[in-house]
């Protein structure tokens, strides 16, 4: 009795060290420093372009005025704005497309690095353009700047999810959502009329992109690379130990290395896996379904719009226009916050209950914007609900809708697989966005105070097609996530295994004896078996 008591209180307290080590300082310093020069600069040039509207259209008017002798009439200059603002998802779409190659061959870490000349390029084009008086600078560092975003926003929750252990996996992931909340905020902040939010100041805005790119680059290369990109796409077992070590704080990592290798005996194969190859195979089939949904409604569900119109928005709510960069700064600051809480229950609360509950909510402070909107002239408080409703619908779609999609892309797919399945997520994704920066303007302009309601139903459809369809994926191996997506896929467990390109394959056997052989070598040191 004594014994089993004994033996009782040796699980407790290894599992609170096995707790106690998931955080090291090595996986906080890599989440944070990839996030801050990767999904933070995306947060930060969603907004950046807000506060100084008024002044880069002046300064589209004049240069056109100084070229051509006359000023640029109105839908022009709107389509020139429009322009502006969705080109940066152009640039995006481009960087989804080539990010599988780069992450193939470079690896996730080396990519966020070289991301950076895209950002420093796109920062050098903008910050100048008042100084060359060409508009066309700006707009080609917007595209460059997508890029950029296009690129990281595959490549760092790549890398998050194969740097954390699957116990804090989805609050790792979290901090891609976090950061763009923060850079969105961030953005807000400097647009300010104290600050760089004045028309000779401006430049300034597109120029601090540089800062979160030189720290990026100075603090990511001490950083290891992914283990398991590093174990399986690689093969080198020795680099793999020592960055599972690094970025768990122990020396004993027999366990996830052994967790990675039953993977690669489940995939049969760790040979990258084309777009048409990953939307022929039938076990992934809904899991493809469900990025492109989630990624789609991620885009389609209005909020953009209000990242990109926050100022027309609050002044049609009948806001004071010398009042609005403050009540704009109230939305960085309302979903920085949600973001945050997401990131801290979604352990505990797993993915589902957070993604449906959020698409949920938006369905329903949407109809009460739309209300709001449209009877703002009757009743003198009617504004303040108009408020109060946008940051309902922003805190709603940061506490699970903002972040959790690209969670489950690194969630759904194998190793082989991952890098095609965020190139079809990244499109869809992109594609959307720019869909909506182009397309609101006239949606508002037709359906007025009634625009709203579009984003509503595809919250609403999101919400329904997810509650029907997606399993909750928490704590649980791509083995376990398989397993529950099986029966929808109309395959067996057995014959998902055996489906993943037979042509391709590596067997089991032959991994198992590449890695013991490379243990009888002395290039792992403890515990590996």
């Amino acid at each position: 009795m004594e014994n089993k008591q004994q033996s009782n209180g040796e699980m407790k307290e290894n599992k609170a060290v096995k707790k106690k080590v998931n955080w090291s300082v090595s996986l906080i310093v890599a989440s944070l420093t990839g996030a801050f020069g990767s999904s933070f600069l995306y947060g930060y040039n969603l907004s950046v372009v807000n506060a100084p509207a008024v002044y880069i259209k002046k300064f589209y008017n004049e240069t056109w005025e100084r070229r051509y002798g006359f000023s640029v009439d109105e839908s022009t200059l709107t389509l020139l704005w429009s322009i502006t603002v969705s080109i940066f998802a152009i640039g995006g779409l481009v960087g989804a497309i080539i990010v599988t190659p780069i992450v193939k061959f470079f690896g996730r870490k080396c990519t966020l690095l070289l991301n950076n000349v895209f950002a420093v390029s796109a920062a050098l084009l903008m910050s100048l353009s008042l100084l060359a008086g060409s508009f066309e600078m700006l707009i080609l560092g917007r595209i460059i700047m997508g890029v950029d975003a296009g690129i990281s926003l595959s490549a760092l929750p790549m890398y998050l999810s194969e740097i954390s252990p699957k116990e804090i996996r989805g609050s790792l992931g979290q901090v891609t959502a976090i950061f763009i909340c923060i850079g969105v905020f961030t953005g807000q902040v400097l647009g300010l009329p104290e600050i760089f939010g004045q028309e000779s100041q401006w430049p300034y805005l597109f120029g601090a992109i540089i800062v979160p790119s030189l720290i990026q680059v100075v603090i990511l290369p001490f950083l290891p690379e992914s283990p398991r990109y590093l174990l399986l796409e690689k093969h080198n077992t020795s680099k793999a130990e020592k960055a599972f070590q690094t970025f768990l704080g122990k020396d004993d990592v027999s366990h996830e290395i052994e967790e990675v290798l039953a993977e690669s005996r489940v995939q049969r194969n760790t040979k990258l896996v084309s777009i048409l190859q990953l939307l022929r195979t039938r076990a992934v089939r809904w899991q493809v379904i469900t990025v492109v949904v989630t990624m789609g409604c991620y885009q389609l569900c209005g909020i953009n719009a209000i990242w990109y119109y926050t100022n027309n928005i609050f002044s049609e709510a009948g806001i004071n226009h010398e009042t609005i960069p403050y009540v704009t700064l109230s939305t960085g600051a309302v979903e920085t916050l949600a973001a945050v809480f997401s990131g801290l229950v979604i352990e505990r609360l797993g993915r589902r209950p957070l993604l449906i509950g959020g698409f949920g909510l938006m369905v329903v402070f949407f109809a009460v914007l739309t209300v709001s909107l449209t009877l703002q002239k009757t009743v003198h408080w009617l504004p303040y609900l108009s408020i109060f409703c946008i940051l309902a619908i922003i805190a709603s779609f940061c506490i699970g809708p903002g972040g959790i999609p690209f969670v489950l892309t690194g969630e759904f797919f194998q190793q082989s697989q991952r890098p095609a399945a965020f190139m079809v997520a990244g499109t869809v994704n992109w594609l959307s966005n720019f869909a909506v920066g182009l397309l609101f303007p006239f949606i508002q302009s037709g359906l007025q105070t009634y625009c709203f309601l579009v984003f509503a139903a595809i919250c609403f459809a999101g919400a329904t097609y997810l509650f029907f369809v997606l399993p909750e994926t928490k704590n649980k191996t791509f083995h376990e996530i398989s397993q529950a997506f099986a029966k929808r896929n109309k395959v067996s467990l057995e014959m998902q295994e055996m489906n993943h390109y037979p042509e391709e394959r590596k067997s089991s056997a032959e991994q198992e004896s590449n890695f013991t052989s490379s243990v009888d070598n002395g290039e792992t040191k403890k515990g590996i078996v």
